[in-house]
């Protein structure tokens, strides 16, 4: 696995989670000092021909980002959309890799139909291609699920999918009552 392949689990200033980043990405904020790092992911180290710098695996922002409603009216993401329909088609019911998804919108865009997550199912390549740009009903295609707004605690379900990996990670995603790290003061 090449070292820029991972996430690396972003905490607000109050050690609250926010989500993850690549590799490459927490690096340049680590460079950046727009971040400190709090926990390193073992041996690993990137290198370049004149410096070596060890992989972060848990950074946490130097100011504090209010996000609160920033998340009430976050935007659709592809994943999530994924995440809510397990990985499965929902016109067949393959389960599959998120490779071979795609999203469909179920009232299609040439007629008008919006890009929210109510107008939108996992399919995989062939049933999408199968649908077109028709309903599902002209289709003869039924939905096997009723599609729903996302859920609220889906993030935190991602960042949980993430850490049954990742062992550093559970004392800060509370994970089966592990509490919160002590806060340090900034330097």
């Amino acid at each position: 696995m090449s070292t820029l392949n991972g996430r690396v689990l972003l905490l607000n200033f109050s050690y609250e989670p926010l989500g993850t980043v690549g590799v490459a990405r927490a690096m340049c904020l680590v460079i950046r000092g727009v971040v400190s790092v709090e926990e390193f992911d073992g041996a690993r180290v990137l290198r370049s021909p004149r410096a070596e710098f060890r992989v972060p695996s848990v950074v946490r922002l130097r100011r504090y980002v209010n996000v609160r409603r920033r998340r009430q009216t976050a935007s659709m993401k592809r994943l999530r959309i994924f995440v809510r329909d397990r990985f499965r088609c929902q016109y067949c019911g393959q389960k599959r890799g998120a490779a071979e998804l795609t999203l469909d919108h179920i009232t299609p865009r040439s007629r008008e139909g919006r890009s929210t997550p109510e107008n939108l199912a996992t399919a995989c390549v062939s049933c999408n291609t199968r649908k077109g740009s028709r309903t599902p009903e002209e289709a003869r295609m039924p939905l096997l699920t009723t599609q729903r707004p996302l859920g609220i605690g889906l993030e935190h379900l991602l960042l949980c999918h993430y850490a049954e990996s990742r062992p550093a990670w559970r004392k800060y995603l509370d994970i089966e009552g592990v509490p919160l790290p002590e806060r340090r003061e900034s330097a």
